[in-house]
């Protein structure tokens, strides 16, 4: 599988010309789930034209789904510390791996702080529930890191029931459709106006870039 990483030189260079859209609180519009919650609410900010985008996904859904808004917004400092700290378990896991190595391999499953989606408002991550609120077999848990479930946290991962496979296709289909780009190492990591989401989408620059929550 060919994977672009965050980590790829091709994302780094695409440039920012961050369109000044504010950041919003998306409780109160969608089903926030709390797990990632913090004192300040940041996690529940996202850009106005992110959200925009994933209320019209929703749209999309059968009437008896909804997605489930699990974390938007991080600060830079925040992801500074996600990063390190997992690029710490690779280190240890992996005495023989270069500074290089442990870097790509840690944006399999973070991004690197400089070009975090989730730092400039423009990423989300989510999943799908049942209207009565039970959340759907997606063949991993939000936030399982590739090591964890084994390549499962994949996107195209195949090493899941047939049942988990439907509903990422019906999560990918609805995403897809209202513009928003995945990140393939991450089923539930999605976004739009970012740099990864440029690169993707073959834009000549970003529309967001990383800012503090005011």
């Amino acid at each position: 599988m060919n994977l672009v990483l965050m980590s790829d030189r091709r994302v780094a260079a695409i440039p920012v010309a961050d369109c000044g859209e504010p950041l919003v609180d998306v409780r109160g519009t969608l089903l926030v789930d709390d797990r990632r919650a913090d004192p300040t609410g940041a996690f529940a900010h996202l850009r106005q034209g992110v959200l925009d985008r994933i209320l019209h996904a929703q749209s999309l859904l059968p009437d008896d789904l909804r997605l489930l808004f699990i974390e938007g917004y991080r600060p830079p400092g925040l992801q500074q510390r996600y990063f390190e700290e997992y690029a710490d378990e690779l280190r240890t896991a992996n005495p023989a791996w270069t500074r290089d190595q442990v870097h790509e391999a840690a944006s399999r499953y973070v991004s690197p702080p400089e070009i975090a989606p989730h730092s400039a408002g423009a990423a989300v991550d989510l999943t799908l529930v049942h209207a009565n609120g039970t959340e759907l077999d997606m063949g991993t848990r939000v936030n399982a890191s590739p090591e964890e479930s084994d390549g499962a946290c994949y996107t195209d991962a195949t090493a899941i029931s047939t049942q988990a496979r439907t509903n990422r296709t019906t999560l990918v289909n609805v995403l897809s459709a209202a513009g928003l780009v995945n990140y393939a190492t991450e089923w539930w990591h999605w976004s739009h106006g970012d740099r990864y989401w440029a690169l993707m989408t073959k834009q000549p620059a970003a529309l967001y870039g990383p800012r503090d929550l005011p």
